[in-house]
């Protein structure tokens, strides 16, 4: 492929913080241009978003159907799109994304993947019909000392894996923000526009995401407590998940939106029969390995001992920090690779394919479905429903 590829996006129009980062994130590698987009259900801001970002009039769209249409009629000569970027809030997710598959388009969508469990599944059936591409934006299993984490659990060097910890503590909703008129604050704690689960809808997923991807292992039983802190809030803010895995490990996960002064302290750890692993974002530079008869290692970003799905991952040398703009790129990067390689006909790199999509995303809404069963079953432990 001789071109960048071209990419459209729907939502993320002046002062959405999440549509700021993927544009960011996608244009870090120099694989992707934004060509078109439908920023804001607003027409006005969607107008005056789109001439911010230098799109041409014609591009610029007040209805992300017609922006499909219109696209999809264009031919490569005349810079069709190849793919849509959906940042809008999770009840505008599966429309969008089904017609955008439909239309011939690959697809990149923020987590979680849908509303609903069955949207879920049918996005995923649409993907396998249409043979496209979506990626789901898990930004932490872009950091390449997760990466490193996952390929060294996967070699077999810990033994098999026993337990594992993750969690996920802000505080940003320590009080009832939503009544202050923030916008991120108030579809979040909306179950009209976020869904029925609040902070492990919103963070919970991300540290299910984490540790079966770390792990490489799938949960089976849950056992859940969700709680709304916050008096007069509509969804959860804080909870806690006992998990069983399919290797017969045991998992705790923890998500909070209540922890005060916590800003966003992802933390995995993961122990098998001969040693154990630690990451934080927080130091995400530095993978902590510890073993059972000799001392403990440190791993660090741009090192040569690392994998390959590490170094694919890294971008400068060691020493210089490499944070969460940069693992959100490197989903991108590594979409666009495999989307280049589909056109010319060649099998992507696995390095390359090691980006989360449909399965994550079906088993992200999975989580949710469950844990909100769970939290409100009579039952110690409830089996694992997808």
């Amino acid at each position: 492929m001789n071109r960048k590829l071209r990419m459209a996006m729907i939502g993320g129009g002046k002062d959405a913080f999440i549509g700021a980062v993927h544009r960011l994130a996608m244009n870090m590698d120099g694989q992707v241009e934004l060509v078109a987009g439908a920023l804001s259900v607003n027409p006005d801001v969607a107008i005056e978003s789109g001439k911010m970002l230098y799109l041409q009039p014609d591009r610029i769209y007040t209805d992300y159907k017609v922006m499909l249409e219109t696209e999809a009629a264009k031919t490569e000569a005349e810079g069709r799109i190849d793919f849509v970027s959906i940042v809008t809030p999770n009840f505008v997710h599966f429309d969008p994304a089904m017609l955008a598959l439909e239309k011939g388009f690959h697809v990149v969508i923020e987590k979680p993947i849908t509303f609903t469990l069955e949207q879920a599944k049918q996005l995923q059936q649409k993907v396998q019909e249409t043979g496209k591409r979506l990626l789901l934006c898990h930004t932490y299993t872009g950091y390449p000392m997760v990466k490193q984490a996952r390929q060294l659990v996967a070699s077999g060097a810990l033994g098999k894996v026993r337990k594992i910890y993750v969690e996920y503590p802000q505080g940003w909703l320590s009080t009832l923000l939503e009544k202050t008129g923030q916008a991120q604050a108030s579809w979040r704690t909306d179950p009209k526009r976020s869904g029925k689960a609040g902070a492990m809808g919103d963070i919970g997923t991300h540290a299910f995401n984490l540790a079966e991807y770390v792990s490489g292992l799938q949960t089976t039983h849950i056992c859940a407590d969700l709680n709304t802190l916050v008096e007069g809030r509509l969804l959860d803010d804080d909870g806690a998940v006992l998990m069983k895995m399919n290797n017969g490990a045991s998992a705790v996960l923890m998500a909070s939106q209540v922890a005060a002064g916590e800003e966003n302290a992802v933390k995995i750890r993961v122990y098998g029969e001969l040693g154990g692993l630690e990451w934080k974002q927080e130091d995400a530079n530095t993978l902590l390995v510890k073993w059972l008869d000799k001392p403990a290692e440190i791993y660090r970003t741009g090192a040569g001992y690392n994998g390959s799905f590490a170094k694919h991952n890294t971008r400068i040398p060691a020493g210089h920090p490499e944070g969460y703009l940069e693992a959100f790129a490197n989903l991108y990067r590594n979409f666009a690779l495999t989307v280049q390689s589909d056109v010319d006909g060649v099998t992507p790199a696995a390095e390359c394919l090691d980006f989360p999509s449909t399965t994550e995303g079906v088993r992200g809404m999975a989580f949710i479905e469950n844990v909100v069963a769970s939290s409100q079953s009579e039952q110690k432990w409830t089996v694992f429903e997808v």
